[in-house]
């Protein structure tokens, strides 16, 4: 959870997807994430964590349904919410927190 913790701090803008690998709407939020990683570019670092693997960070963040998305702005969390989302409405959370 450290190199985790690392990135939130140095990256500008962090979207993170807690996600399970046997869960069907995170496997539904691949793509949207590679079209937005293809949107964004650089603006921001996409991660994906599952939480299976990393039950500590799961409980942290208190992820308790997956897919849960968490837009962390020089480490502080600005935005966070469960379930499918859009790659459209995604950019524009991305776009709002650049200012």
């Amino acid at each position: 959870m450290g190199n985790f913790a690392a990135v939130l701090e140095k990256e500008k803008l962090v979207l993170v997807d807690f996600f399970a690998e046997w869960c069907g709407p995170c496997k539904m939020m691949a793509p949207v994430l590679k079209d937005l990683k293809t949107k964004i570019g650089e603006k921001a670092t996409i991660l994906k964590l599952d939480v299976d693997k990393n039950p500590q960070a799961a409980s942290v963040y208190q992820i308790q349904g997956v897919p849960t998305l968490i837009l962390f702005k020089e480490g502080k969390m600005v935005w966070r919410q469960s379930g499918v989302v859009s790659a459209q409405q995604l950019q524009q959370v991305i776009e709002k927190n650049l200012a």
